[in-house]
């Protein structure tokens, strides 16, 4: 089949042939009609991790079955489906139920295996999900590792109808998630930004309030914040949280370490939860709401030939929601 391929890292991709992934008797082979970028592209390509080579990209994918191994039961030819990215155990499953993604074994798909930027991807049956009806092919593509993300992060920061979140540099695609998913359970929600544009657009995805990342401080007082860029905000997103305030964090876009300032921690008596990715039960409860109309919000349609071009754009930031490949 032809792909996107890492034939070496730190390394950059090539479009080609490569061996066609073999369907297991629990896997099924989906021919893929959409798929989506993440900073996991990237990452992948500088090391972090290093992959096993070779190497096909892309976590988010969605498309029509075609192929299915002799013990799958509930899948067949010709099902219109999205990838759940989270290769969760059936040992996790069964033991730890929405808490799976915490198991030793669990993988991403377009990171630990092969992923979706190609002509076809394989993954265990329960890795598939029904397409939501009523979704375009570009929707259900963008939705499932930033959405899926964004859900249980704040599932595990019991989030409230009513309460205050901030999300952190609005514009990639799991803090344009965080902002869907919070404003769907009637979250008042703040962004940050650096640009006055996204600022503005965020707005008008359902935002209350937007503040300049510059500021010394910004005016917010939150019950939680959605924290995925690290140490050039960190102590801006702590002062911002109330007393008894979560710190949900999801990821470190400007570096892995921060100081933490015990004295604030206890005396205010903050949490800090960390989360990413999600569990099977929780990727059917996102998708049940993904066809009850929950936006999906999508910067921009590129064909999967200008996989380079929007690789670039990625890279420079300058997208507000997912960019998605259509093949």
């Amino acid at each position: 089949m032809r792909a996107w391929v890492l034939e070496q890292c730190p390394g950059s991709y090539r479009w080609g042939e490569v061996a066609e992934p073999k369907v297991g008797p629990g896997d099924v082979r989906v021919r893929v009609v959409a798929s989506a970028l993440n900073h996991m592209d990237l990452w992948v390509t500088r090391g972090l991790p290093a992959p096993p080579l070779p190497h096909v990209p892309g976590a988010d994918a969605a498309g029509v079955v075609d192929a299915v191994g002799e013990e799958v039961t509930h899948v067949t030819v010709g099902d219109e489906v999205v990838v759940d990215p989270t290769v969760c155990t059936a040992e996790a499953i069964a033991t730890l139920g929405i808490d799976a993604p915490v198991a030793r074994g669990t993988t991403i798909v377009g990171e630990h295996r092969w992923g979706g930027h190609a002509e076809a991807v394989v993954v265990p049956e329960r890795n598939v999900v029904a397409r939501p009806p009523g979704r375009s092919w570009v929707e259900c593509a963008a939705y499932p590792t930033a959405y899926v993300t964004a859900w249980r992060l704040l599932r595990r920061a019991r989030l409230r109808a009513g309460e205050v979140v901030l999300v952190v540099g609005i514009g990639g695609g799991v803090s344009v998630a965080a902002l869907a998913v919070a404003a769907h359970l009637g979250a008042e929600v703040h962004v940050t930004s650096r640009d006055a544009t996204k600022g503005e657009r965020a707005l008008a995805l359902g935002a209350v309030a937007t503040h300049d990342s510059a500021a010394e401080r910004w005016d917010v007082e939150a019950d939680v914040v959605v924290e995925s860029v690290g140490p050039a905000t960190w102590e801006k997103s702590v002062a911002a949280l109330r007393r008894g305030g979560r710190l949900a964090v999801c990821g470190g876009t400007s570096g892995r370490t921060v100081e933490l300032h015990l004295p604030t921690l206890f005396f205010r008596q903050h949490e800090i939860i960390g989360s990413t990715m999600g569990s099977p039960e929780e990727f059917a409860d996102l998708t049940r709401a993904v066809a009850a109309g929950l936006p999906v919000h999508v910067d921009a349609e590129l064909a999967l030939a200008d996989y380079p071009e929007a690789l670039e754009r990625l890279r420079r930031g300058d997208q507000l929601g997912k960019l998605v490949l259509r093949h």
